[in-house]
């Protein structure tokens, strides 16, 4: 874990006051969000790829189910490219 990485977790906001948040252009698709999220508050959804380079149909992206997220702050310690950020509810 690099220095950075580990201020940002010690100031990472948790709490049902709390609700994660996916930067769509950030989320790779990568599932691991969804492995770790013990409340089923993420889903993922397909999307057109956007490159013309890359032949695939579709990417996966995350989205967070408001209702059901607990702020726990899981999804956001186990995304690999920090597409996922805590906001207040």
């Amino acid at each position: 874990m690099t220095a950075q990485r580990a201020g940002e977790r010690a100031k990472l906001k948790i709490g049902p006051e709390h609700v994660a948040w996916v930067k769509e252009e950030m989320c790779i698709g990568c599932d691991q969000c969804t492995i770790v999220c013990d409340d089923d508050a993420i889903e993922l959804y397909d999307v057109k790829m956007r490159s013309p380079i890359i032949n695939v149909d579709i990417n996966k992206k995350a989205k967070i189910l408001r209702e059901p997220c607990t702020g726990c702050g899981l999804c956001v310690l186990s995304c690999p490219t920090d597409a996922i950020v805590m906001i207040d509810r």
